[in-house]
Order: structure tokens, then C-alpha cells, then sequence
């Protein structure tokens, strides 16, 4: 990590800058490339990339759709302990959750006039779970448990399958755990443009979530132009974390490391008023990455972070809202003091006892959250993601009376005639005796 030391106000922007995240031209037109065989082929192009990219020969193996029975069989394969610990994280993510269910109410206007909205959900969804290196099992419950509590008609999972055909057995025993059963083994931008298409076994969605590589995320930019909806802008995972004197460097080094381990395209950034702090943090990182089994992806991550010493508190809370990280760390003696004065953020982490990493996994809140600096005007993945409001209005012979003549004024202002004619003759209507609403 670079350490810089009382940076002017002026620096911080380039300090605050994330690695360069510009799709490259090639990316872009080999998603372009994909989507339209993927929308020419259907199936048969699918099975062709999961070969190319995934080593899978899936027709051997009964196609791309996963079987009752593989999933069925997926449960014996995934330790009891590692089950156990999936169903309690799937426990607290659904109480967390269940709070976040829209309550309607009807609202009168003024006399006569109702006016009342409804959360509807999203009626086909699709998740996209990585499946690599690092099978990504707590993203699905992260968005299959919000998916499902807001009653989502249609959920399809696609994953990337496995060289000899199958789907890692943690995600299907998580799909199966949350009853998801239209599991596609697909992966990568053609997954992503299958479900914005529809093939013979992908069924087409009206929403996308989920996390990628950088042809997920172009892949999932390009779906929006076939009006196809997605969760948020996507980028490299990173966190910036705040201590003070009272930290503990280990615990603050670890925090660091559990981000940068992620990729190679991770960020994370260390703000201190303590230059001791960051130098015992920097050496804590040092040694604990030796000990990681993905050290070299970390310390790629590294080269792209920041130890950055500032005066006071204050200067870190204000460079921490400018920069406005996806994961907030206040390692610090007052967090409850100093997080009232944080304004952009994906999810915020309080105290010395409360690391990144249970927000990832365990505690409740959902860890899919804006990247890039995207936590400045979008919110991380809640259950609101997964439902559409539809504002609805009825009116009585008093509330016709009531605003109608408002409305006659402003659409005449407007030059908009055939509005003002629409509640005019209504109101003659009801003068004559007619229609009673």
C-alpha cells in the first residue's frame, strides 16, 4: 500500500480515484458479438461457449438446464457444518428483510380524493452467480432471499458450469434451500444475454442481479438497451476503512486484506489520524498476506491501495463522502458518533468488533452494493429492488368537484385543452345529473 501523509484538500481527488474501469473496445464488441448469437442460436451457442470458456460438453451431460435430480443429490455433497452455517446466515438475511416489506395506505388528498400505492413485484427475475474460482453461494442467497420474500413469480439462476458438466454443489443446495429451481448452467455475458432474450431453456427476464466479471458487467450495460432492467452499476469490490489510535492494527490489516483478496481489480483504502496506525497497519498487512491462499490476487489489489494519514476525524468522514465507498469500516472509539455524519455509502460497519466480512456472509444486511462511487445516488440490493410501485388514485362525485377545477386551470395554462376538456365534462355531467362515479 502507498503511504501518503497530509495530502491538501486539492489532492484528494486523484487519491480518490478508483483503477481505471473504462470498458476496452474489444470488451464491448465481444459482448456485442455474443449477444447476437446468443439471440440467433439460442441453445446451441450456449452450449458451444460453455465448451469454449467452461471445458463443459453439456450435451453429454442432459443439456443446460440442471435436473431435479442434481439437485436433489447436490445436499449430501456439502458439509453438515457448511449447511448449518448457510441456514442461519439465510435466517438472519430473511429478518433483516422481512422488515423491508411495503406497507400500502390509502391517502385522501382532500375530500374525495384517494390516492394510494402498491409494491408489485418484478414478475421474472434473473440471478447471476459467479461459479469460478470463488463460487459465489452467498450472493444467492443475498438476492434469492429478497427475490423470493417479494413473491417474484419467476426466478431463473444462471451459473457456470463445472468442466464436467455440473453445478458447484453449494449453489444448488443454496437454490435449493430457497426453493429456486430453474437453474441454467450458463455463465459470463451469454448468460447474461440469454436472459435478456430468451432462449429454448432460458426463460427471458424483465431484471438482472448479480455480480461479474468485466464481460458480465458490459454484458449487463448492453442488456439494458434490449429493455432489460439491472440491479445497479457494477465494479470492483473495495472498502475504505477509519481508524483512529484506538484500532487494532491486526483487526484493521484483516478487514483490508478480506477486500483485496477478492480480485486483482479490488481497492481499499486505510484514512488515519494516527501515522502509527497506519505503519503498524501496513506491516499487519504484510505479514498476514503471506498467509493467504489467494496472497498473489491481494497483492495485486495493493499495488492500486492507499494508506492515507489526515488530521482530524472530520477530514476523514468528509474524504470518505467524497470518495463514498461500497463497504464502510469506523474502526474507531465513537462510531456511532461519527457515522451520523455519513452520507455516501453502500453498508457502514460500526466499532472494533463488527468487520466487513459479516456483512458478506452473515449478519442480515445484503452485501450487493454500488461500487465505483455509484454509492453517491444508488442504494445497495434491498427487497424494494426486486418490486415496481404502481400509484393508483379513485376519485368521488365531491373529489371530482373538489380538484377538478384545479386541474381545468392548470392544463388551460399549459395550452393542454384536451386535459382541461377531460375533468369539464365530467363536472358538466355531474351537474346534469349523470354519471355518479
Amino acid at each position: 500500500m502507498k503511504l501518503i501523509q497530509n495530502p491538501s484538500r486539492p489532492e484528494w481527488a486523484a487519491l480518490q480515484q478508483r483503477a481505471a474501469q473504462q470498458q476496452a473496445q474489444d470488451v464491448e464488441q465481444r459482448v456485442q458479438q455474443i449477444f447476437e448469437d446468443v439471440r440467433q442460436r439460442g441453445d446451441a451457442a450456449l452450449l458451444d461457449y460453455a465448451q469454449q470458456f467452461d471445458r463443459a460438453d453439456l450435451a453429454a451431460v442432459g443439456g443446460l438446464r440442471v435436473s431435479p435430480e442434481e439437485l436433489a443429490a447436490a445436499a449430501a455433497q456439502v458439509p453438515a457444518e457448511l449447511q448449518t452455517a448457510i441456514r442461519q446466515a439465510h435466517a438472519n438475511i430473511l429478518r433483516f428483510h422481512q422488515a423491508q416489506v411495503p406497507k400500502e395506505e390509502r391517502v385522501e388528498t382532500m375530500p374525495g380524493v384517494s390516492c394510494w400505492r402498491r409494491a408489485v413485484p418484478v414478475q421474472r427475475v434473473g440471478l447471476y452467480i459467479p461459479g469460478g474460482t470463488a463460487p459465489l453461494f452467498s450472493t444467492l442467497l443475498m438476492l434469492g432471499v429478497p427475490a423470493k420474500l417479494a413473491g417474484c413469480p419467476q426466478i431463473v439462476l444462471c451459473t457456470p458450469p463445472q468442466p464436467d458438466g455440473s453445478v458447484n454443489p453449494i449453489i444448488l443446495f443454496t437454490a435449493q434451500l430457497l426453493g429456486i429451481t430453474t437453474i441454467v448452467k450458463a455463465g459470463g455475458a451469454q448468460a447474461v444475454a440469454a436472459l435478456s432474450g430468451g432462449t429454448d431453456s432460458v426463460p427471458a427476464v424483465d431484471k438482472i442481479f448479480g455480480p461479474g466479471n468485466r464481460y458480465v458487467t458490459a454484458a449487463k450495460q448492453l442488456a439494458t438497451r434490449y429493455g432489460v432492467a439491472i440491479d445497479m452499476p457494477a465494479g470492483p469490490s473495495e472498502v475504505l476503512v477509519m481508524a483512529d489510535s484506538s484500532a487494532n492494527p491486526a483487526f484493521v490489516a484483516a478487514d483490508l486484506l478480506s477486500q483485496a483478496e477478492h480480485g486483482p481489480d479490488s481497492q481499499v483504502i486505510l484514512l488515519s489520524d494516527s501515522l502509527y496506525m497506519l505503519e503498524q497497519t501496513k506491516e499487519e498487512v504484510e505479514r498476514q498476506l503471506r498467509e493467504l491462499p489467494r496472497a498473489e490476487v491481494a497483492a495485486q489489489a495493493l499495488t492500486e491501495s492507499r494508506a492515507i494519514l489526515l488530521a482530524t476525524p472530520q477530514d476523514m468522514l468528509d474524504f470518505s463522502n467524497e470518495y463514498a465507498p461500497e463497504h464502510l469500516i469506523l474502526a474507531v472509539h465513537n462510531p456511532e458518533q461519527l457515522a451520523e455524519g455519513v452520507t455516501n455509502a453502500g453498508s457502514v460497519f460500526l466499532g472494533h468488533l463488527t468487520p466487513e466480512a459479516v456483512g458478506d456472509y452473515a449478519s442480515g444486511t445484503n452485501h450487493t452494493l454500488p461500487t465505483n462511487g455509484y454509492a453517491r445516488n444508488y442504494s445497495g440490493v434491498s427487497l424494494d429492488s426486486f418490486f415496481k410501485k404502481i400509484t393508483f388514485q379513485r376519485l368521488t362525485p365531491e373529489g371530482l368537484l373538489n380538484v377538478g377545477p384545479v386541474v381545468e386551470i392548470m392544463a388551460e395554462a399549459e395550452g393542454l385543452r384536451a386535459h382541461a376538456r377531460a375533468v369539464t365534462l365530467r363536472l358538466e355531467s355531474l351537474a346534469s345529473g349523470g354519471e355518479r362515479g
